[in-house]
């Protein structure tokens, strides 16, 4: 997946997921420097978005180097990907039961859009 450089209004990517919950499959919260026990993960599941974090983050990362962007893992929490603006105005934009594809296109959306001058 390539990713544009996103605007210099985004100062913040927060992407909320779950490890457990089936919608936030298009999100897979994986730890991107160890790895969850082999208990925790189905091989049941068919490699859908859940596997974002651990495929587009270095790519995401790579494009905007200066830009924060967190991963935030609890349980059962809604799928969604929050983007902070200058001024402190956020965005959100729900990721539930998406596939990978989506998920990153969403995230492009949170970056090349911003608010208007009237929110900044």
């Amino acid at each position: 997946m390539v990713f544009p450089r996103f605007s210099p209004l985004l100062k913040e990517v927060r992407i909320h997921c779950s490890q457990t919950s089936s919608g936030s499959k298009g999100t897979r919260c994986v730890r991107v420097f160890g790895s969850w026990p082999a208990s925790s993960l189905s091989t049941a599941d068919p490699v859908t978005a859940r596997d974002f974090v651990l495929n587009s983050y270095a790519a995401l990362k790579q494009a905007n180097p200066t830009l924060p962007i967190l991963v935030r893992e609890a349980q059962n929490v809604e799928a969604r990907v929050f983007g902070r603006y200058a001024a402190g105005v956020e965005r959100k934009i729900i990721l539930e039961n998406l596939d990978e594809a989506a998920v990153a296109s969403r995230i492009k959306q949170l970056g090349e859009t911003v608010p208007s001058a009237s929110q900044l």
